[in-house]
């Protein structure tokens, strides 16, 4: 759709299951496009309207600061118009925007139930061209929105979603018309200013299989007054959702994973004269699951290797004992054997959907003393409650003396006649609920502005000015997690001894820590914990090492402040060409962040060196602040007839890293009435956000695969601490575009846009993760990686043997990315019949994404399939509505197939040596996928009321999603899905339907 002010935009589309055929021809006789921008190719149609036969806005602003009649801007913007929105009714609006072609890799409230300790479980966020959300910049009503992260992520859930008019994209670097952060585009979420009458709404939602329901509900009111001078609008919505709190398909019951391949040897691979042939080091199959732990307890090691507890025998009141079948086994994995047993419990144990209530308001008063002096005052305020589990966390290591009180009598023969005074189990902790969070975010905004139009030195002016104040106040509390030092003093559980020294009756089962001769470490509320066996605990025990309910919690306030003011003309000064626009303006801005967290679920510090008290959390509040003071210039300059040049230019000044400006300069040229050609070059920036300044080390716990000597890798727990580092500076990106708009005056409702871009993005902020400091500290012996590890001898101390403990995660300035693709749109639309039949074809071709860290082997994400960018990114639409009020629409939308990394080399047989850089592997290939959406809509008149009842069918076909082999670190990977949830549908067929009604 195009971007052209003043111009009117599409109606919405509409389409039949009998035209799903059509989306399929439309496939393949029409381009593929990212929602490029496309020219209006329909002036003879009536204006817009929304879904109820309200008048709809037509003015579009995004793409640049000057409102200018006839005018395209040169970077491509595209539109999604109310009636689209209103067709899918999407459960969240992020739903939608996330099958742009354009819009890739975002996180989703489902997505991010693992993100625990850093309090960002149930955003739904935005991601353009796959360089992340902090690099997309996301407006509300063409303001910044106060973030809902420390990391800058604006969660889409906490705007009005039942006053958003439309959503402009922005594919291409903004930031010299808007800011920071505006690297790989604008998404601007728009209001209905300009809504009269009453709107109530009710939408149903449930998946095919009778999980997930929501209920969304909303009314809106608005109404003129003063002669038409003064407006006043209220909006109130409330949404929940039944959560889907496991994944209870049958697809991801196949043990499908990125495993470490028992079979491969790195030390066999370097000697040549070795018997065994060198085969792929990883295993993408298939039959394979944990081979560390069973729900009841599994000995993994040594000469009571196999032995694992059941549920408790009533006549002995002790776990049953068994013997488990060994399937090959690597680190964590294990191909074969008893895996329904190592499974069970933690497989498929995160959740699917999150449990979710939304709760939002909005107040907007405008009044016009003038046509220059117009006032408003606006309130913003959503709250979000979501609920979410990560896994049935496991442990391993689990030490168990030979005198605990709830070993089997069997085993503590085993253990004599071996001469073992202990043994380790790895555990699932099946007896505890599941590990998650509780996360409550409310968000307020007020904004108070004026804005006008007056003439003055032979010039009309427009200006508008405002000061906005948003709070996020953020509620991160964990639930279900145990403290470390409860979890091992409780199971450390001995029967009391006569005249024990904490006077307890003989016999009598008791935690170690109050009978030893150590009085220091007592601690008479604990509880004796049976983790030999699936059903042995006790719920005082589990209540103890869950600290009687009392859960890590994190309270965080972030804060910003706005001001600014922009003013503009179109007719500064007449060249040969025609008016000169200018637009100019400035800003200023304070981002701050103060939190409060309890001294109970505080980490240790030590020498540097972050240790965890409880499983998750260990939070630490992260404070700090900066501001921002910044003015721009833009303009419009007619050459010639029909070539027009749009320049701007931002000088920007942060508190934290000094001075910055950012540019752009475009071109577009009306060649003749059917082609349009335009191009951009830009200067784009993204400044170091809260997080990445400020935080004070927050702390997670997960699995590294750690190399051994002999070639094998073993498993390690460690706990995660990530810092900030306040000399950061801004990530500076160069952004190129050119692109062709066509539309053939020989084909009446025809357009079509074909656009390249390529961003060069250096200086980027990010950090190693925790296992590619393990690959180069161990296998490359890059020192310098060594130092942010600390193992069981201390900080640095890396000698071979030795478990590492803690890792520390620090981001700076030292990564290049390198993106380019080529987006194309082709629409049509003209009457044919008692109606309109609209098709559209959307799609987006990655050609690079390339990420080099000056460290490693540099590596080219597009085309990969598992946290990369697909090669193709399609969605295409196909609509009739009926003069009678009755509306049909079909969507296909997909990915292509793609690969696991480009950097992985395939071989079963024969292979070269394995190295971090360039890993071998048995298949390196993952399907593609094509969904199929229905949406149907009739408008009707009930009791002098318009009203439109409508449904909506997403994944028509209940299509399964493609196999992703995940994997192989991560102690958390069997519990997750078995595919790619950010490209492929994972709920199966969902039904929306409901009713809206406007008086």
């Amino acid at each position: 759709m195009q971007h052209r002010v003043g111009a009117k935009s599409f109606r919405g589309v509409a389409s039949s299951t009998a035209l799903l055929g059509s989306v399929s021809l439309a496939c393949l006789a029409l381009p593929s496009s990212a929602w490029a921008q496309a020219a209006d190719v329909a002036p003879q149609a009536p204006a817009e309207q929304d879904t109820v036969g309200n008048p709809v806005e037509q003015i579009t602003v995004t793409g640049s600061r000057i409102v200018r009649d006839g005018y395209d801007a040169p970077t491509p913007v595209s539109v999604v118009s109310t009636k689209e929105l209103k067709a899918e009714a999407p459960a969240n609006i992020s739903d939608f925007v996330n099958t742009l072609p354009a819009v890739r890799g975002s996180t989703t409230a489902a997505s991010t139930n693992g993100s625990l300790s850093n309090g960002a479980a149930g955003i739904n966020s935005v991601n353009l061209r796959a360089l992340g959300a902090v690099r997309t910049l996301v407006l509300f009503d063409g303001q910044r929105s106060v973030a809902s992260t420390t990391t800058g992520t604006v969660d889409v859930n906490t705007f009005p979603q039942a006053l958003i008019q439309r959503v402009e994209v922005v594919t291409g670097g903004a930031s010299s018309a808007y800011g920071s952060d505006a690297v790989s585009g604008v998404v601007n979420f728009i209001l209905n200013k300009e809504f009269t009458g009453f709107n109530a709404e009710y939408e149903y939602g449930v998946t095919t299989y009778g999980d997930g329901p929501n209920h969304k509900l909303s009314g809106t009111v608005g109404t003129k007054f003063a002669d038409g001078r003064g407006h006043a609008i209220a909006s109130v919505e409330h949404f929940t959702q039944t959560g889907i709190q496991s994944i209870d398909r049958d697809w991801n019951d196949s043990g499908f994973f990125l495993a470490n391949n028992p079979a491969y040897s790195a030390a066999g691979c370097r000697d040549t004269l070795a018997s065994t042939p060198c085969v792929n080091e990883f295993l993408i199959a298939s039959g394979i699951g944990t081979g560390q732990f069973t729900p009841g307890g599994l000995i993994s090691t040594g000469p009571l290797s196999g032995t694992y507890f059941g549920s408790i025998n009533p006549a002995t009141g002790r776990a049953t004992v068994n013997q488990l079948v060994f399937g090959p086994t690597s680190g964590q994995w294990m191909v074969g054997g008893d895996l329904a047993i190592t499974t069970a419990g933690h497989r498929s144990s995160a959740t699917l959907l999150p449990a979710e209530k939304r709760t939002s308001a909005f107040g907007r008063l405008s009044f016009e003393f003038s046509p220059a002096f117009n006032v408003f005052g606006q309130f913003a305020y959503s709250k979000y409650n979501g609920q979410s589990f990560y896994q049935q966390t496991p442990t391993v290591g689990v030490t168990i003396q030979r005198d605990n009180a709830f070993l089997p009598d069997s085993v503590r023969a085993a253990m004599v006649a071996n001469n073992l005074n202990s043994i380790q189990i790895g555990t699932s902790n099946i007896f505890l609920p599941p590990q998650g969070s509780d996360n409550t975010r409310e968000v307020y905004r007020y904004v108070v502005g004026a804005n006008g139009e007056f003439g003055a030195l032979g010039k009309d002016w427009k200006w508008d000015g405002y000061y906005q104040l948003g709070e996020t106040k953020t509620r991160e509390l964990l639930t279900n997690t145990w403290n470390i030092a409860r979890m091992a003093a409780a199971t450390d559980a001995v029967a009391a001894l006569a005249g024990n020294v904490g006077g307890y009756a003989a016999g009598t089962v008791v935690c170690r820590i109050n009978v030893d001769a150590n009085t220091t470490n007592d601690d008479r509320s604990c509880v004796p914990l049976n983790r030999i066996g699936t059903n042995g605990a006790s719920q005082a025990a589990i209540d103890y090492v869950l600290y009687n309910g009392q859960q890590p919690l994190r309270t965080q306030q972030l804060k910003q402040e706005v001001v600014a003011l922009n003013v503009s003309t179109n007719n500064l000064f007449s060249t040969w060409a025609g008016q000169v626009s200018l637009a100019f303006g400035g800003e200023y801005r304070k981002e701050s962040v103060n939190g409060q967290v309890d001294q109970l679920f505080r980490p240790l510090v030590a020498n540097g060196v972050t240790t965890g008290t409880w499983i998750y959390g260990n939070y630490l509040p992260t404070i700090g602040a900066y501001t921002v003071k910044e003015g721009y210039v833009e303009t419009i300059v007619p050459l010639a007839s029909g070539l027009d040049f749009n320049g701007a230019a931002r000088l920007t000044d942060y508190s934290t890293s000094g001075t910055v400006t950012t540019w752009k300069a475009g071109l577009t040229w009306q060649v003749i009435p059917d082609i349009k050609l335009r191009g951009t070059v830009s200067r784009d920036i993204r400044a170091p956000n809260l997080s990445e300044l400020f935080a004070p080390g927050t702390g997670r716990t997960n699995t590294v695969n750690v190399p051994q000597p002999n070639g094998s890798v073993a498993a390690n727990q460690f706990n995660e601490s990530t810092v900030g580092n306040p000399g950061l500076k801004p990530e500076v990106a160069r952004t190129y575009g050119v692109g062709v708009v066509a539309t053939p005056a020989f084909l009446p409702g025809f357009a079509m846009s074909v656009d390249y871009y390529k961003i060069d993005l250096s200086g980027s902020i990010d950090s190693l993760t925790a296992q590619t400091l393990v690959d180069q500290c161990y296998l490359q012996q890059i020192a310098t990686a060594c130092t942010f590890i600390s193992t069981t001898g201390g900080r640095g101390v890396t000698t071979p043997g030795l478990a590492v403990t803690s890792i520390e995660i620090k981001p700076t300035n030292f990564v290049s990315l390198e993106t380019s693709g080529i987006d194309i749109e082709a629409s049509y639309r003209r009457q044919i019949g008692p109606g309109n039949l609209t098709l559209r074809g959307l799609a987006s071709h990655a050609i690079e994404l390339v990420t080099d860290n000056g460290v490693t082997l540099q590596t080219d994400a597009a085309g990969q399939n598992t946290g990369g960018l697909p090669k193709w990114t399609y969605r295409f639409t196909a609509g009739y509505d009926f003069d009678s009020g009755f509306s049909i629409q079909g969507v296909a939308r997909g990915v292509s197939g793609g690969v696991y990394n480009n950097n992985y080399i395939v071989c079963t047989a024969d292979c070269p040596l394995s190295t971090a850089d360039r890993r071998t592997v048995n298949l390196n290939s993952i399907a593609g996928a094509f969904y199929y959406d229905i949406n149907a809509s009739y408008n009707f008149e009930v009791a002098g009321a318009k009203a439109q009842a409508f449904l909506s069918i997403r994944n028509l076909t209940n299509k399964d999603p493609v196999l992703v082999g995940n994997g192989p670190t991560g102690n958390n990977t069997p519990a997750y899905p078995q595919t790619n949830r950010a490209l492929y549908d994972v709920l199966g067929r969902v039904f929306r339907m409901g009713v809206r009604i406007k008086m």
